[in-house]
């Protein structure tokens, strides 16, 4: 069975958005350093 969903906030959606837009760093960085996946 999955565990129980992680809900995320529409700030913290928004931010972690702006920083893949601005390419500063790769997709699976901002994972990582975000703890999303």
């Amino acid at each position: 069975m999955a565990g129980k969903r992680q809900n995320y906030s529409a700030d913290f959606k928004a931010k972690v958005a702006l920083e893949a837009i601005r390419g500063e760093a790769t997709i699976a960085e901002l994972v990582v350093k975000h703890g999303v996946h």
